[in-house]
């Protein structure tokens, strides 16, 4: 009697047509994600530079004092022209009133708000920044561009500085705290967590205090020393000289917050399953940080750079102006103050751009170092 024999499994080979399908949907899936998400992130920015110069027109308010300064200017001028003293009270409106007109008409102010807004916003989007109404750049340009690339490198000189600084030295003390937990000093940061509330200024003004007007080590505030050095290399010390007690300001108002947030991060990774299997199997501690808690947290870190990386690029007006530091942080507090629109709507569009282009550029770097993370809403993983 013959034994029954049961066949074995044949196995499944993936076509070649089916590999151009499964490469050619990931690349559709990709592709249509990336367009979505251009097209919302686009139109946040367009919402967000709108709202800008509604808030900063004060919904027309500021054409008003500009319409009130324009009246007087010309008003001012006629009247201490000689030529035009001879003319009747009657005449000489008119002609106040005709030179009203054709200034309001060249500066665009005869259309209604809401239609200039519209052109404005375009302007501005397309970075046709045009003039400033009231300041101008060291080199008396009133072109909002200049302006701008003038303050620029200021801002990214303190802030980046400020920012690579509190971020290498909070993530390693983070993660030597998470290791002794429960220590004298983990006990000192956690307790020094709540003098992260202070914003950095208000520890500027103590640090001017104690080290420029009582120990007088350190300048008051400024970018150099005035007149600035001729020899580069003397320039670029001033210049450190002067970035001290801003980068310690600005560190000392976050570093103990970042401290806190980083070593309990850390702590809630380390107590992985995986985490003891490692320190079962006897690696090196080094392995483990790198391998086992870095790595895992390696998308947040990326997160927290980025974000720490957009702040350089705003600058921070307030800050700024307790150190006089010629950055965009300050020229933003001047513009407010000024009632110059452009200035403000063009530091808004750069700043939107340069969180926009984040925000995307983190989504596919996401996808790079973290293999749990798909783009486009890939499908569940076999």
């Amino acid at each position: 009697m013959a034994e029954a024999t049961t066949p074995l499994p044949v196995p499944q080979t993936v076509s070649q047509e089916e590999k151009k399908k499964g490469g050619s949907s990931t690349l559709s899936r990709v592709a249509r994600y990336t367009v979505v998400r251009l097209i919302t992130l686009a139109i946040t920015v367009v919402v967000a530079v709108y709202l800008t110069i509604l808030i900063a027109s004060m919904g027309g308010y500021v054409d008003q004092i500009r319409m009130s300064i324009i009246r007087e200017d010309v008003g001012q001028s006629i009247s201490n022209n000689p030529s035009f003293r001879n003319l009747t009270p009657e005449a000489r409106q008119n002609l106040v009133n005709t030179r009203i007109a054709e200034e309001a008409h060249r500066l665009g102010m005869d259309q209604p708000f809401m239609i200039r807004s519209i052109a404005f916003l375009t302007d501005a989007l397309t970075l046709n920044l045009g003039r400033a109404l009231n300041m101008t750049s060291n080199s008396g340009s009133s072109l909002v561009r200049l302006i701008i690339l003038e303050r620029l490198p200021p801002t990214l000189v303190l802030f980046g500085t400020a920012d690579i600084v509190l971020f290498i030295l909070a993530l390693l003390v983070a993660l030597a705290l998470s290791r002794a937990y429960g220590s004298f000093f983990d006990k000192v940061a956690v307790a020094l967590t709540p003098l992260s509330s202070a914003p950095g200024w208000f520890y500027g003004i103590f640090l001017i205090l104690i080290f420029a007007a009582v120990l007088k080590v350190l300048p008051f505030g400024g970018m150099v020393d005035a007149p600035p050095p001729a020899n580069k290399l003397d320039y670029a010390l001033s210049m450190l000289n002067h970035m001290v007690l801003p980068v310690a300001a600005y560190s000392l108002s976050q570093i103990f917050l970042s401290i806190f947030t980083w070593r309990t991060f850390f702590l809630i990774y380390s107590s992985e399953d995986y985490v003891d299997m490692a320190k079962a199997k006897g690696l090196p501690s080094r392995d483990i940080n790198n391998k086992y808690i870095l790595r895992p947290t390696l998308p947040t870190i990326i997160t927290s750079f980025a974000l720490l990386v957009i702040t350089t690029w705003t600058g921070a007006p307030i800050f700024e102006t307790v150190f006089n530091w010629p950055g965009l942080g300050r020229a933003l507090y001047q513009a407010i103050g000024l009632f110059d629109t452009p200035v403000i709507v063009a530091e808004t569009v750069v700043f939107s751009y340069l969180l926009t282009i984040t925000v995307f550029l983190l989504d596919i770097v996401y996808a790079l170092v973290d293999p749990r993370v798909k783009i486009g809403g890939e499908g569940s993983r076999t």
